[in-house]
């Protein structure tokens, strides 16, 4: 038994010091490269900065970050790439832009020690781990409109009390919320699906650009319900907003990776970074800053009810289907 018990203690030790010496490996690389790493991303620029000091702290590979929406960090990227001058060697995005990238060979496989943290259904085969779900559902002001008087469902939305209420991102142009639309049928079924869209718009609910303005007029009570990002109940809860959201049960939302570029200019520091974006520090600091929901194991983001929130993720729509869809919701909301 003790023979046995020092095999595997020496068996541990070794797997550890081996993963360490890599880790130092590669670190050391990066450093050779120029100590720095260019991140493209559409998570919030607090929480990606946070994790970029974080990563220097540990490391000593400066991040430089630039921050914007999901469908513009697929177009710079695009046409840097294309260009022949891809200036990034990281990009943080949700799925649908990072499998189109994948697809034009802008991204390419990295297989990440990181990764074992997170359980086998959430790890695509050439993207890696789902490392967090946005989630999409309703968000009201609870001092403008109490819990007892808000929304119980989707459906709700469409009731007389809440006309000229509701606001949400413009599904002519935002591509997430015509995506979110076109996925309901997960959720309703097509028919159901087809007619609340077609009821919503009657509505004419407010169209701004995104979520954010859209979280925003419902902090200031100019709009007090809100189709949008369920995390900032959490976000903006932190500075004081009297923010909730509606308890949907199933709720649609997006899966995001980060990944590798083919070409990138520092690829030692972008493993590197990787590595310590998919570890336990990470994944907490996405977690205590922005409510991010996170998907490896035993990290769960400080939102109530949280663990009730069945996820579904949306439909895969390519640039046709973003077309398509956009001109059929010009005609539903204007």
């Amino acid at each position: 038994m003790n023979i046995r018990l020092s095999i595997a203690a020496a068996l541990i030790l070794f797997s550890v010091g081996s993963a360490s010496a890599q880790d130092a490996k590669l670190i050391e690389a990066a450093k050779k490269e120029g100590g720095k790493v260019v991140v493209y991303g559409s998570l919030d620029s607090d929480t990606g900065e946070a994790i970029g000091a974080a990563f220097y702290k540990k490391t000593g590979v400066k991040m430089e970050y630039w921050r914007a929406s999901s469908t513009k960090v697929m177009d710079r990227a695009t046409s840097e790439f294309r260009a022949g001058k891809p200036l990034f060697d990281v990009l943080v995005n949700n799925a649908t832009p990072m499998q189109i990238l994948l697809k034009d060979g802008m991204l390419t496989k990295y297989n990440s020690p990181s990764a074992k943290g997170f359980a086998k259904d959430v790890i695509d085969p050439n993207l890696g781990p789902r490392y967090r779900n946005v989630v999409i559902g309703i968000i009201y002001n609870k001092e403008a409109i109490k819990p007892a008087e808000a929304p119980k469902s989707l459906e709700d939305l469409l009731k007389p009390q809440y006309k000229g209420k509701l606001v949400m991102p413009d599904p002519k142009q935002h591509t997430t919320t015509t995506q979110w639309l076109a996925s309901l049928q997960k959720i309703m079924g097509k028919d159901k699906a087809d007619k609340f869209i077609h009821d919503l718009g009657a509505t004419k609910p407010a169209l701004v650009e995104s979520y954010i303005p859209a979280a925003e007029r419902v902090i200031t009570a100019e709009t007090p319900i809100a189709i949008a990002f369920v995390r900032y109940v959490y976000l903006y809860g932190q500075k004081g907003a009297p923010l909730d959201y509606v308890r949907l049960g199933k709720m649609l939302g997006d899966g995001h990776h980060i990944a590798l570029g083919s070409k990138a200019p520092d690829p030692n520091a972008g493993k590197a970074f990787i590595d310590f974006f998919l570890n336990d520090e990470s994944m907490n600091l996405m977690t205590k800053i922005g409510g991010e929901f996170v998907n490896r194991k035993g990290v769960k983001p400080p939102l109530p009810d949280v663990d009730k929130i069945q996820f579904v993720e949306m439909v895969d729509l390519d640039k046709d289907g973003y077309v398509e869809k956009a001109k059929e919701y010009e005609k539903l909301f204007r």
